[in-house]
């Protein structure tokens, strides 16, 4: 299987403001980020507030995006729980599990288990699901609760070379992507999960990113990563400096409220989000608004 390289993008999902989802500002996001140059699209990920879409809302934006994208570009699907059997349940209900290059599944959350039960955990999955799945470890112990270390990632990788082909890691610890890169398969990625550190991880042999300000800011984002992949260190780092007070901004209030603000200030979609999250405050608006005349 081909190693994922460059800039994947972590979809939001667009709302009306009736709760809905909009499908036509998807179409239209989806649309803007490949033709500006990104490299992989991540469906129903935590960006996408998967955790308040139902499973019928969940098919109807994957055969959204499958339909857009029309096999253009890889396509990396979200499926998480903090429950194994939900994770297998829902894997096994995908009709056609070969669109998407591989499922990006995250450590359980809210159970806090041990290192030896998060690798229980994956192994069932890859058991109990088709023999030719591909699983993207994804690991952020700032939501979870429990960090997935080096060793259980080299321990499921070396031992599933065939099922676990990557890590997002969102530790914001860089060394310990680096004693992945140490240790790690040729063919294993190791992905940024952090926009604020992806040029050392790339810089220290990484692959990629899993970008959350990259659908807002695509163009940028895509060749920032380029020029860090060919060693142009200071071109890299020259535009990660223009644009780093726009990350900060599109975390101040959470995620996705923020880069929902930046999308509705470029007119590719409205700037709701589902409760518990709140739509943007107005002065974050008008910070946002500031910060991209600076950029442009």
């Amino acid at each position: 299987m081909k190693k994922l390289y460059g800039t994947g993008v972590a979809l939001v999902t667009p709302f009306k403001k009736n709760g809905n989802i909009d499908f036509n500002g998807l179409e239209k996001l989806v649309k803007y980020v490949i033709n500006n140059n990104v490299n992989y699209l991540v469906l129903l990920g935590t960006t996408a507030e998967s955790s308040t879409l139902s499973l019928d809302e969940k098919k109807d934006i994957i055969e959204c995006v499958c339909s857009i994208n029309f096999g253009r570009l890889p396509l990396i699907l979200g499926i998480g729980s903090n429950n194994t059997e939900n994770v297998i349940k829902q894997i096994n209900s995908i009709k056609n599990l070969s669109d998407f290059h591989a499922i990006l599944s995250v450590s359980p959350y809210y159970n806090r288990p041990t290192q030896n039960g998060v690798y229980q955990h994956y192994k069932s999955i890859i058991k109990h699901t088709n023999e030719n799945i591909k699983i993207i470890i994804y690991n952020v112990p700032k939501r979870t609760g429990t960090n997935v270390l080096p060793e259980t990632v080299l321990r499921l990788s070396n031992e599933f070379k065939n099922n676990i082909v990557g890590i997002k890691e969102a530790s914001g610890n860089i060394l310990q992507s680096y004693k992945i890169i140490q240790k790690k398969l040729y063919n294993f990625s190791l992905i940024s999960g952090d926009d604020f550190i992806t040029i050392p991880i790339i810089l220290g042999g990484g692959d990629s990113v899993i970008s959350v300000i990259a659908q807002g800011l695509p163009n940028q984002i895509s060749n920032m990563i380029n020029l860090a992949m060919n060693n142009n260190v200071k071109k890299s780092f020259s535009i990660f400096y223009k644009i780093i007070d726009m990350i900060n901004l599109i975390y101040k209030e959470g995620n996705p409220s923020g880069i929902k603000l930046l999308l509705s200030i470029i007119g590719i979609c409205d700037p709701y989000v589902r409760l518990p999250l709140l739509v943007g405050t107005k002065s974050l608006r008008n910070d946002i608004q500031h910060c991209l005349k600076n950029i442009n």
